[in-house]
């Protein structure tokens, strides 16, 4: 519970930072215009920097996790996900990771039992909220699109009515709203209340949760409690992906608490554990194929090294071996 009490408080305090500021000071050029920019290019800077230096990492043998048979002879039944013998297998695995989760999906949880015994379970609540907040963001950025262009794309549109397909409220109440707040607070719950999972949690693994937390849930007061004027939130958006540094009026300052949070997020991202979004695709043992048994590989890192036949070394030490009395191939 004390690793989590620090992370809040930033948290909080990142909050109310932007709201005195703009609420008080007036600063709402800072919040709305030069720390977006800033977090920008941090996050894409940061970001291309961690998969370069991923990339350059020398991978001198295949080493993909494998849990199938591998490619062998014909009459032998292989796993083409489980062990990919070319690129689009290889791809195909990676692949389902991203959008289904199978490693986690098969993840299974151990628990003592008095005996004292150890007992394997399933851990499908655990897969469950991941694929649901992972989903769940995934169209709610997709959503956010709207804002950044005059015209709505048609595949905003229909996201959008698949997710507010209930239409209970106006404006028209999301899903997704919803699920993802659901799902992260049960991630956030699951570390306090299981005893090793708590164990190994460090600040740094509450801070993201956290920060997407409050990011939400700022979001959805916005939409369905305290009104922003969303043309004027538009009209920023649009100023900034066209470079324009007109600060509209009208905005609300909690509007500025969610934007600042979420710049907050976006600077954190290329140095914090949230990476493994890029990082699965550089991932050596899910993006290799098991293909040892068909063809050679070299390690190219290896350094160029001579070496001698054992003719050349019988050639060198014959007088020495001969007075050892030791067997020669030739006299």
């Amino acid at each position: 519970m004390k690793k989590a009490v620090m992370p809040l408080v930033m948290v909080v305090l990142l909050a109310l930072i932007p709201y005195v500021a703009v609420q008080f000071a007036g600063l709402g050029f800072l919040f709305g215009v030069i720390i977006p920019y800033i977090a920008i290019v941090i996050f894409i800077g940061g970001f291309i920097y961690r998969v370069v230096d991923w990339a350059r990492s020398p991978v001198p043998f295949r080493i993909p996790t494998t849990c199938g048979q591998e490619k062998s002879l014909d009459w032998i039944k292989r796993d083409k996900l489980e062990s990919p013998s070319n690129f689009w297998e290889a791809a195909a695995r990676v692949l389902s990771e991203v959008f289904l989760f199978r490693s986690l999906f098969r993840n299974t949880k151990a628990e003592l039992h008095n005996g004292p015994k150890l007992a394997y379970g399933s851990s499908k609540w655990l897969w469950l909220a991941g694929l649901a907040f992972h989903w769940s963001m995934l169209v709610i950025v997709l959503r956010h699109y709207r804002f950044f262009i005059e015209k709505v794309p048609g595949f905003v549109t229909f996201l959008e009515d698949a997710d507010g397909f209930l239409d209970v409220t106006l404006p028209a109440f999301y899903l997704t709203d919803v699920v993802v707040i659901a799902a992260v607070t049960f991630l956030v719950i699951r570390r306090f209340w299981d005893a090793k999972v708590r164990l190994i949690s460090l600040p740094a693994d509450y801070f993201p949760l956290l920060m997407i937390l409050a990011i939400a849930i700022v979001g959805v007061f916005m939409r369905y409690i305290t009104k922003v004027d969303v043309m004027s939130v538009k009209d920023l958006m649009i100023n900034l992906v066209h470079f324009n540094l007109t600060l509209p009026e009208g905005i609300g300052a909690l509007f500025y608490v969610h934007l600042f949070l979420v710049c907050v997020l976006a600077m954190y991202f290329p140095f914090s554990k949230l990476m493994h979004m890029g990082g699965i695709f550089m991932s050596p043992t899910r993006n290799l194929a098991n293909n040892s048994r068909e063809k050679r590989h070299i390690n190219p890192w290896n350094p160029d090294i001579k070496f001698r036949t054992y003719a050349e070394y019988e050639d060198e030490f014959r007088e020495k071996m001969k007075k050892a009395n030791l067997p020669l191939e030739k006299e």
